[in-house]
């Protein structure tokens, strides 16, 4: 199951020009993509680029046999800051094979937690950033189920 993580920062600003690129009104968190694309590059992470969709932000995650990435999701506040939430994008655990004839494990669950730990190291390291949590099961959810940090 899909683990999501919540953050806020000052570091992860709507970016100027940001508002042009989204797809969905409020669908924010471009400077968050720009970030983790370095920073998983530097843990050696295949990470060729990032982009907008209809519900966040995607960045790709290549050199697994499956689609595999980072999706960020982004809510604008009052103050104008942003509340962001990231997951990890694998696609189904598990698929049909017909030469087995039967289903086959894909190794998206051992991608996924190691991204996700990945993930938590990353942003707990970072002290300009705040997890409010590492454990939910959506989106914009106030259900904390591990604590952060």
């Amino acid at each position: 199951m899909t683990r999501f993580i919540h953050i806020t920062s000052a570091k992860f600003p709507i970016l100027p020009g940001e508002a042009d690129q989204i797809i969905n009104e409020g669908t924010y968190g471009k400077a968050l993509a720009e970030y983790l694309t370095d920073r998983l590059r530097e843990l050696g992470y295949h990470a060729p680029f990032f982009c907008c969709e209809d519900w966040g932000w995607w960045v790709q995650l290549d050199g697994y046999p499956f689609t595999f990435g980072v999706c960020i999701y982004g809510r604008a506040c009052a103050d104008g800051s942003l509340e962001l939430y990231l997951s990890d994008g694998a696609t189904p655990t598990r698929r049909w094979s017909w030469r087995r004839f039967r289903f086959v494990n894909t190794g998206a669950d051992e991608a996924a937690g190691t991204l996700h730990n990945d993930l938590v190291a990353i942003l707990c390291a970072d002290p300009d950033v705040h997890v409010h949590a590492t454990d939910l099961d959506s989106p914009f959810s106030d259900e904390v189920l591990m604590p952060p940090c």
